[in-house]
């Protein structure tokens, strides 16, 4: 099975959003923190998180990038615990039984993005409010093998490159 975890490329995440999600957390879209929203709440930084952020599952904050990798099943049953933990303390959610199938769902619906991908493909997601909720799209970006000729500058003796 597989999942997402942040990825950070520079420190840009910790700008724009309102919580920069830990490099290496497993994440999933997170939409359902939006299903609520309105235009007048898409200002600053929780509009970026809105319209482009991941939702990491450690911190619950934002992450840009994500990138595919393999996890274990015992892994993905305690990130499902935690969400459905997060649903009752931050979501109004009545108990854990209630919010166990939901938090499973979640992660379901992440592995089944995932799972059409090699390892180390970065995702992107892009959120628009439309008059029927929330419409999400994903962006693949393909894992390269790249040589180290691609990147070295190699010098000669006489110091030509």
């Amino acid at each position: 099975m597989k999942l997402a975890r942040a990825i950070h490329f520079d420190e840009s995440d910790t700008r724009v959003f309102p919580r920069s999600a830990r490099t290496g957390e497993w994440c999933i879209s997170g939409g359902f923190a939006f299903s609520d929203w309105t235009e007048t709440d898409l200002t600053g930084k929780p509009r970026q998180a809105f319209a482009n952020g991941w939702l990491g599952l450690e911190t619950f904050g934002r992450v840009t990038f994500v990138a595919v990798t393999q996890i274990e099943a015992g892994e993905r049953d305690a990130l499902i615990g935690r969400l459905a933990q997060h649903f009752v303390e931050d979501y109004g959610a009545p108990d854990l039984s209630a919010a166990l199938p939901v938090a499973a769902d979640e992660i379901a619906h992440m592995a089944e993005l995932c799972d059409e991908h090699a390892p180390n493909t970065l995702l992107t997601v892009q959120r628009e409010l439309t008059e029927a909720g929330v419409r999400e799209s994903f962006r693949v970006i393909e894992a390269r093998d790249a040589g180290l000729e691609q990147f070295a500058i190699h010098v000669t003796d006489s110091g030509e490159h």
